[in-house]
């Protein structure tokens, strides 16, 4: 049994490895998980995550989630370049750093831009509330301007001349402002091209084939979802309006 990986590539964790497997000529099984069909089209994957959500790993017996987790096994098993996880235990920290910053601050941010813009109308029916649209877009301007002053720098890459799951991890995640037309690239000349380095680094091919999905993502409104997720998550969602 090989290698297999559970993936809904409208997530950004699940794009990091996809784009990190693929760029790295891993051999594995994509398992293409829709989460918004509901609990029957993620049925694998809750079999292999006892979190029941993606990604998720399995590798013969052994299966595993959380994406950090199943980069960093990614990188050990099939021994990556370096300069993706590096030995020098500075670098290594420093991707450690950013990885660790990068939940509360880039990832609590950029992804509510995809909520409230697509989701919440898609699952409550309410229009778009404005107001919560551009608190996020202000939080996230806060991080965007610690992220090129603390981490970027100006350095190619986050930890220097080579791409590391740093600039990965990152990069996925502001690719989902840009999918719901919240463009954070524009006049942030220095961000532009550290996201055009990144897209070179890994294949604009590949770069592009794994940003597919968000990048069409006013299309998720004419998909069919489960009815039972649409009951589940629709009080949740309309506590955001609030």
């Amino acid at each position: 049994m090989g290698l297999e990986l559970y993936l809904d590539l409208l997530s950004q964790p699940c794009r990091s490895i996809y784009i990190f497997a693929r760029s790295n000529n891993i051999p594995f099984e994509f398992k293409h998980v829709e989460l918004f069909k509901g609990p029957s089209n993620s049925e694998g994957a809750g079999k292999v995550s006892l979190l029941k959500k993606v990604p998720a790993l399995k590798d013969g017996d052994f299966t595993l989630a959380e994406c950090t987790a199943i980069l960093l096994y990614l990188t050990r098993k099939y021994n990556t370049p370096d300069h993706w996880y590096p030995s020098d235990i500075q670098k290594r920290a420093q991707v450690d750093e950013y990885l660790s910053w990068h939940h509360a601050n880039i990832r609590a941010n950029a992804p509510k831009t995809m909520w409230i813009k697509v989701l919440i109308p898609l699952f409550t029916g309410q229009p778009l509330p404005s107001e919560k649209l551009q608190e996020v877009m202000e939080g996230l301007s806060t991080s965007l301007k610690q992220f090129e002053e603390r981490f970027l720098q100006d350095k190619a890459f986050i930890i220097g001349s080579e791409i590391s799951l740093a600039d990965l991890v990152a990069i996925v995640e502001l690719m989902q402002p840009v999918g719901v037309g919240c463009d954070i690239f524009e006049d942030r000349p220095r961000l532009m091209e550290w996201r055009r380095r990144v897209e070179d680094a890994v294949g604009k091919e590949l770069f592009f084939q794994a940003h597919e999905m968000i990048l069409n993502i006013k299309e998720l409104s004419n998909i069919q979802i489960d009815p039972q997720l649409k009951e589940q998550l629709a009080p949740v969602l309309m506590k955001m309006l609030k």
